[in-house]
């Protein structure tokens, strides 16, 4: 041991070298400069190679041993403090061996090779923080930003009595207060409901400052450890950047969801899937809010009440009306809206009793042009791209009457005309698979001819350029088929548009099976990661141009939570749901996000979309953590060391949740939301 202090070198924090992390380390440095800057921070040094050390600094083991005597201590901490720790964007946390209540030189050389064997291949360079040990009253985590809601006029605090090692290890909960910017109390939580409060509005307000004093030191809102020692002295402990911070949404931001449309797109689309499917369903529904009044034409114009989040389909939930107004007093007093519905009564008074008529018409046509068509094999360059057109245009058609005709006819489809109440075309679709394979069963060869046959199993799966319609298994005869005849006027509507779908990925395919006659790879592939211009233009030029080559496909990304705002760079922030409206469990929410998964104990095999389900957040998870859909604790705090990677890593979790491993087995479905803490199954 004695050796391997022999080859350190002593730079104290007062010193102008100890602000550099290149020098002592990332930890070190953080409290060298919060010193400089009249923060509360304990005297100290740190240990670093000699190879790293500034001119002039003593070294060996005993210029260290009187450094260590110097700092007149009972008993010291001995931390790691390696260069990347405590950065900008990583914090490290709880990755090395920190010691505490080190007495005596021998014990205090075992410690130093501790924290120096502990970097192992995860640090380049590790240097060595030694302070004396602190006998604290209470000790904590200051976040100057709240890092799970983002809001930057938050001071989030947690504190445990005695030191803050009990909370940042995950073993203690703590009492968790939420601040101004000048320390009035906004919500305090405790994980148990007797548990006495360790900090009074005093100590707050002097926290309050505390980050505000830290965060004017380093330029931007710090993650702070802290302890009150028993003289009532307030301690900084450690500082660094608040390295994830959950998104806002930004001001005025709509509130979106997948809800109305994720029956029709339920996966992530790629560019040219959302041109000719999304696009058209837009301008459709557009068409009828506007028919009806329920929207006036600046709102239609400026925000499309379909569009795409990561590739999935969303709607503008208040514009579709699955949400009321969030301000329904000024809504009620508002005249425009009535005024609006009152110039559109007429129409759609009149509409009501036509609707039925034109969608007959409307099918009809589309009947006729469909079964006019060839095959796409059979049509010419020109005639697919005129056959493109066409099916761009009429679905805009076909989704505005099928809104229309979902807002104005429902309760008025009964058996007038030979239609039955609540027929729909996936109900009629799993009536013939069944009755068909009853009689006659199909292998997977055979589905294109089943298909063929009878288009109205199209209902049963979703467009996709890349991929041909597939069918479930189905058991038992559900129901008699009657034919698409007996569908109600919106059930019809919406087959035709699965059908008008349909025609255009074979299109599409045609198109890209040519490409592939001419020795182009991966033509499928290229066309879908196309927009519609790009298309139009590659039809013309007998190709796409080159530089699509490169373009890869949209890749798979997490459900969408059920309703959302967008932050400014984009991001979905989970809209919070009011009080006592949220189902399922709820603890505190700890980094942002939501995900959904299969619940996993940690052993055995993970599975694909994996949500980690832990009764404590213990620190040897955090190998686990990147890739996981979720993770859900029954204690730990949020500004704990694995909130603070999970935050980094991008994965929503949820701690303080009662129950979740008797509630949530392995292999349970579920979903979490990373900023309120509810968790659902």
């Amino acid at each position: 041991m004695v050796s391997e202090t022999d080859q350190l070198a002593l730079v104290a924090l007062d010193s102008a070298p100890a602000s550099d992390s290149s020098v002592v380390g990332g930890k070190a440095a953080h409290l060298a400069r919060a010193l400089a800057a009249g923060l509360p921070v304990l005297p100290g040094f740190a240990l670093v190679p000699t190879d790293h050390a500034p001119r002039g600094a003593l070294s060996g083991a005993r210029h260290i041993r009187r450094a260590q005597e110097a700092l007149n201590a009972p008993a010291l901490v001995v931390r790691s403090s390696a260069r990347d720790e405590d950065s900008t964007d990583s914090s490290m946390a709880g990755r090395f061996v920190s010691v505490l209540d080190v007495r005596g030189w021998a014990s205090f050389v075992e410690a130093v090779g501790q924290v120096l064997r502990s970097s192992a291949a995860d640090a380049e360079f590790m240097a060595v923080l030694v302070q004396p040990m602190l006998r604290s009253e209470v000790g904590g985590v200051l976040f100057g930003a709240d890092p799970v809601s983002g809001r930057p006029d938050r001071v989030v605090v947690s504190a445990v009595p005695g030191g803050p090692e009990r909370l940042v290890d995950g073993s203690r909960q703590g009492v968790r207060y939420q601040l101004t910017r000048r320390g009035r109390v906004v919500e305090r939580r405790a994980a148990e409901e007797d548990e006495e409060p360790p900090l009074d509005g005093r100590r707050l307000r002097r926290l309050a400052r505390l980050a505000r004093d830290t965060e004017r030191a380093f330029g931007r809102p710090q993650d702070v450890e802290f302890a009150f020692d028993g003289d009532d002295r307030l301690w900084l402990l450690q500082a660094r950047p608040i390295t994830a911070m959950s998104a806002r949404a930004a001001p005025r931001a709509r509130l979106l969801g997948p809800g109305p449309v994720a029956e029709t797109f339920p996966r992530v689309l790629q560019p040219l899937e959302e041109d000719l499917w999304v696009e058209p369903m837009a301008q459709g529904l557009s068409l009828a809010l506007d028919i009806t009044g329920a929207a006036s034409r600046r709102a239609l114009r400026d925000c499309p009440t379909v569009l795409t989040v990561r590739g999935r389909a969303v709607a503008d939930l208040r514009l579709l009306g699955t949400v009321g107004s969030s301000h329904p007093w000024l809504q009620f007093l508002n005249p425009l809206p009535g005024a609006r519905r009152a110039l559109a009564a007429w129409r759609t008074g009149r509409l009501r009793t036509a609707l039925p008529l034109l969608a007959l018409d409307l099918m009809a046509d589309i009947d006729r042009e469909l079964a006019g068509l060839p095959e796409p094999g059979k049509l010419l360059t020109g005639q697919l791209m005129n056959t493109l057109y066409w099916t761009r245009s009429v679905l805009v058609s076909l989704h505005a009457q099928e809104s229309l005709a979902g807002a104005l006819l429902d309760g008025r489809t009964g058996d007038e005309g030979g239609r039955r109440r609540g027929a729909t075309a996936t109900g009629e679709a799993l009536a013939l698979l069944a009755e068909r394979r009853a009689r006659q069963p199909t292998e997977a060869s055979d589905v294109d001819r089943l298909i063929r046959e009878n288009p109205v199993l199209l209902a049963l799966s979703p467009p996709a350029l890349s991929t041909k319609p597939t069918l479930p298994e189905v058991t038992g005869l559900s129901a008699a088929p009657r034919g698409v005849g007996a569908l109600p006027p919106r059930e019809g509507l919406r087959l035709r548009i699965r059908w008008v779908q349909e025609l255009q990925a074979r299109v599409v395919r045609e198109c890209a099976a040519r490409w592939a006659a001419a020795g182009m790879e991966n033509a499928l592939g290229r066309a879908a990661v196309l927009r519609w211009p790009e298309l139009v233009a590659a039809l013309d030029a007998g190709g796409p141009p080159a530089e699509t080559a490169d373009r890869q496909p949209r890749p798979w990304s997490p459900e969408l939570p059920s309703a959302f705002r967008l932050s400014a760079d984009g991001e979905p922030v989970p809209e919070r749901p009011a009080a006592g409206s949220a189902e399922g469990l709820s603890g505190q929410g700890a980094s942002g996000g939501f995900g959904t998964g299969v619940s996993w104990d940690g052993t055995g095999e993970r599975p694909a979309r994996a949500i980690l389900v832990v009764r404590t957040l213990a620190p040897d998870l955090a190998p686990r953590l990147p890739g996981l859909c979720g993770l859900v604790a029954e204690t730990g705090s949020v500004l704990s060391h694995l909130a603070v990677l999970a935050r980094e890593y991008r994965v929503p979790a949820a701690v303080g949740v009662p129950d979740a491993v008797e509630r949530f087995p392995p292999g349970t479905e579920l979903s979490v939301d990373g900023t309120t803490g509810t968790v659902r199954a």
